[in-house]
């Protein structure tokens, strides 16, 4: 019993060294990193571990109502992003892409983006990398099933996922965000 009560104690003593080695180790490293970023990486691994795929805890996804038709959502799409500031800058029917290859008719699939010309400066003054997430791009799929979605890629780890923005930049980041997600919504609704 004494040596099983002494193991313990060892143990319990060996981890607190380890846990105070790592926060020394680790602390100064994360000193300078977003107030949002345990949450940020916490949503993602427990998608990831709900999923088992990193795609899917990437991304954030929308149903799009049963009786809306494509042309509905990307009008919607198109609507919404104007009068909520972003450009629409084009689209890419993948759906032709693959068809034209093959020869067969394939499913709907078509990615449209849409930019903020003066977020994407900062982001660009920001860091060059920053250039992989512009512009913002809604997928609209339809699934095997024959039902539409929207997907796009979920920019809390950009925004939190590291060393704090500047401010200006977060604060147009985190703008940008929100617009995308109601965007998303809204088309998903049929919303103009």
């Amino acid at each position: 019993m004494n040596l099983i009560r002494n193991l313990l104690a060892l143990f319990g003593l060996v981890a607190l060294v380890a846990l105070i080695i790592g926060a020394a180790w680790l602390g100064p490293k994360l000193a300078g990193f977003d107030p949002g970023f345990s949450k940020a990486y916490a949503t993602f691994a427990g998608r990831l571990i709900e999923t088992g795929d990193p795609g899917v805890a990437m991304m954030w996804s929308e149903p799009v109502q049963e009786d809306l038709t494509v042309e509905d959502v990307v009008t919607s799409l198109k609507s919404l992003a104007t009068s909520s500031g972003l450009l629409f800058v084009g689209e890419s029917p993948f759906y032709t892409q693959i068809e034209a290859i093959t020869g067969e008719d394939y499913r709907y699939v078509n990615f449209l983006s849409f930019c903020d010309a003066q977020v994407g400066k900062l982001m660009l003054e920001y860091r060059d990398h920053y250039s992989g997430f512009m512009p913002c791009r809604i997928a609209l799929v339809e699934d095997r099933a024959g039902n539409l979605a929207l997907y796009s890629m979920n920019l809390d780890l950009m925004i939190h996922g590291g060393k704090s923005l500047p401010p200006e930049l977060k604060a147009e980041a985190i703008k940008v965000r929100d617009t995308i997600r109601s965007m998303m919504k809204g088309a998903a609704a049929g919303e103009f």
